[in-house]
């Protein structure tokens, strides 16, 4: 590399005629870039190498997701490497928790293995950075598939599989100083490991105590002054561009040019259709800039940022020593991704992976996952002794609930919903087949005429079933059950569903079938009547996760996330 450098020796690969973006400086220079043992070995005038024409092209560093469920994406990580790597991503921060909940360690154990197993050229094209989730199950107000405590963390924790410890979604156990929580986090401080954060509407001395456990990380901020705050207190704030929550348009107006290094794009939670048809990072970059906030602030959020926040040596700027992981753009504000480099080997070209990505690693541990006890129309009857009760009524594109008061009629033992904006709730669980079901009220969704549920339930994944009707309800449970796990509609005679086989939550498809029968399965939930600003069934999924306010639904009951305790559904 030396000797490349100091063009005694020829390089493998020159970029000509581009612009290069330095995250040092935010100055776009005009030089060439030398690449030799899939590294840079310079940036400068006259080198020898085969070229590479970048003529009116920007070279960016390699786009680093800072946090993501590759499981949300409902794609194999072979399927996920050959999209993403498309739009520029050379790298990711993953936290398999959700797999991780239904099979336990083998579960992020199959992640990995899958991700590695993927060559090209003796490449893999994206880094993967595995986070050891820290909560399974995230609160013990629910059953998980697996359970994770302190003693197992402190033995996974320090194991090179893991970069760091995954999202501390249990914010109360930090705070009340409960010894589980801090085996967990003292063991990721005693392995010298990032540890990332959950904490949404989190201030002042409960921020301070978050702070004092050592996490850097949060990607929840329910506003720009909540985002500014934390900042301020020395966080990293991730901006998150995902298919159901999005807080970057809102999160970025706390962007200084005093304060921008501490900020990280992330897609946390997005699906196969949307990353098709929008992008993974290049979407977020293109908002952020949209948004006005300055271009050489919005790559270094998803480069230098990142890679100073994990510690991950040599990625995220284009600088001699550095892996040659380069995303081609057109410009700074389209982002319109032509090529893609991976320790300077191209991988994409265009928008098409140049990997092959069929051949699929699907072990034993990760398959036949969904245990449901029979269910009855009786099982989702929900009688009440008036007629005023706490429903649940969500904000549109956000994960954040409203507890609002309705008023129901009552017949036969069981609420009518008829005439009513009212759909049932009901998680049943699905990893031990215990019959245990939660039900509650959702207000405003809009699905009428049938049910819709998935085996995608943030984060202990049980079955989520939403509709107006206890016998379709019942059939979309028995659909999912013999589908081992996915998406399932029942309108009137129409049945649909799509196959998730991986653990439940991912499906070992091609990126095309996925995309198509998510996207023809979602329309069809839209036509039910589902509001246009609810993403139909990755919004049901997070209606069963206790830990983002302020009203949810676990297997075990209706939760009140701000008291952290089950409430009553009648008022």
């Amino acid at each position: 590399m030396i000797d490349c450098a100091m063009k005694r020796t020829p390089c493998d690969l020159v970029f000509r005629g581009g612009k290069i973006f330095n995250v040092y400086t935010g100055e776009l220079e005009e030089k060439e870039l030398a690449v030799a043992n899939g590294k840079i070995v310079a940036i400068g005038e006259g080198y020898e190498g085969e070229t590479v024409d970048c003529k009116g092209k920007v070279l960016l560093p390699g786009f680093i997701d800072a946090h993501l469920h590759v499981e949300s994406t409902l794609l194999s990580p072979e399927a996920f490497s050959s999209l993403a790597s498309a739009h520029g991503t050379t790298g990711i921060v993953a936290d398999p928790h959700e797999i991780t909940n239904v099979c336990g360690i083998e579960g992020a154990e199959y992640v990995a293995e899958a991700f590695s197993r993927l060559r090209y050229r003796e490449v893999a094209p994206i880094d993967v950075y595995l986070q050891l989730p820290s909560c399974v199950p995230a609160t013990p107000f629910e059953t998980s598939g697996a359970k994770i405590d302190g003693k197992e963390t402190a033995k996974e924790i320090a194991k090179p599989l893991f970069h760091g410890l995954g999202e501390m979604m249990n914010f109360p156990a930090v705070m009340a100083g409960e010894e589980d929580c801090l085996t967990k986090l003292i063991a990721a401080k005693e392995a010298g490991k990032t540890v990332d954060g959950h904490a949404p509407a989190l201030s002042n001395e409960g921020l301070c105590a978050y702070l004092c456990a050592g996490i850097v990380t949060d990607h929840e901020a329910l506003d720009a002054k909540e985002c500014a705050e934390k900042v301020a207190r020395g966080m990293y704030c991730q901006l998150r561009n995902g298919s159901s929550a999005k807080n970057l348009e809102e999160n970025a107006k706390a962007m200084t040019e005093f304060n921008f290094s501490r900020f990280l794009l992330c897609s946390d939670d997005k699906n196969a259709d949307d990353l098709y048809n929008h992008g993974h990072i290049d979407d977020a970059l293109r908002r952020l800039v949209a948004c006005g906030i300055p271009a050489k602030w919005a790559i270094c959020t998803a480069t230098r940022n990142v890679s100073e926040c994990y510690g991950l040596r040599a990625k995220g700027a284009l600088s001699p020593g550095f892996d040659a992981d380069i995303a081609v753009v057109d410009d700074v504000q389209s982002f319109c991704v032509r090529a893609v480099y991976k320790n300077g080997v191209k991988v994409a070209q265009d928008g098409h992976a140049l990997f092959d990505s069929s051949k699929r690693y699907l072990p034993q541990s990760v398959q036949n996952t969904v245990h449901v006890k029979e269910v009855a129309e009786d099982d989702f009857r929900i009688a009440l002794k008036g007629n005023l009760v706490r429903a649940m009524k969500v904000l549109p594109h956000s994960l954040v609930t409203e507890s609002v008061t309705a008023t129901v009629n009552r017949k036969d033992g069981d609420v009518r919903l008829e005439g009513t904006d009212l759909c049932k709730l009901a998680v049943v669980e699905r990893h031990f087949a215990s019959g245990n079901i939660g039900l509650c009220l959702v207000q405003g969704y809009g699905l009428k005429g049938g049910a819709i549920g998935i085996t995608v339930a943030h984060d202990s994944h049980n079955l989520v079933v939403l509709g107006d009707n206890n016998a379709d309800m019942v059939r979309v449970v028995s659909l999912l059950k013999e589908a081992g796990g996915g998406m399932a509609l029942v309108c009137g005679e129409k049945e649909e569903v799509f196959p998730l086989d991986i653990a439940g939550l991912m499906s070992s498809a091609s990126v095309e079938e996925v995309r198509l029968h998510t996207a023809r399965i979602t329309k069809e939930a839209y036509r039910m009547g589902v509001k246009d600003y609810y993403e139909p069934f990755m919004t049901l999924a997070f209606l069963a996760l206790p830990v983002i306010p302020h009203l949810k639904l676990t297997d075990r009951g209706l939760f009140d996330v701000d008291a952290f305790a089950f409430t009553s559904l009648e008022i």
